[in-house]
């Protein structure tokens, strides 16, 4: 599951180009949006797209992807239990 974070955390960085932005700057348990990494809304489609293109994971419930994207720690979790690819 460390691994999943640190592939994760990698391709939120350069998906986003969160250019001032480190993977040691991000903990498991970081908020995404808001107060914690600040993403928004254009960032969570690409977030969406992300989870189709390399985990074969399609979300279809904006609601399913807000529990989701809560957190690294989250995101990982639910993606070692849907994953297809």
């Amino acid at each position: 599951m460390q691994a999943l974070k640190l592939e994760l955390k990698t391709k939120i960085i350069d998906a986003l180009n969160l250019e001032d932005i480190n993977i040691e700057d991000i903990n498991d348990d970081d908020s995404l949006f808001g107060d914690g990494l600040g993403l928004d809304s254009i960032d969570a489609l690409e977030l969406i797209v992300m989870l189709d293109k390399d985990y074969g994971i399609k979300l279809v419930d904006p609601k399913e992807g807000k529990n989701i994207f809560q957190s690294i720690e989250t995101m990982a979790t639910y993606i070692s239990a849907n994953r297809t690819k």
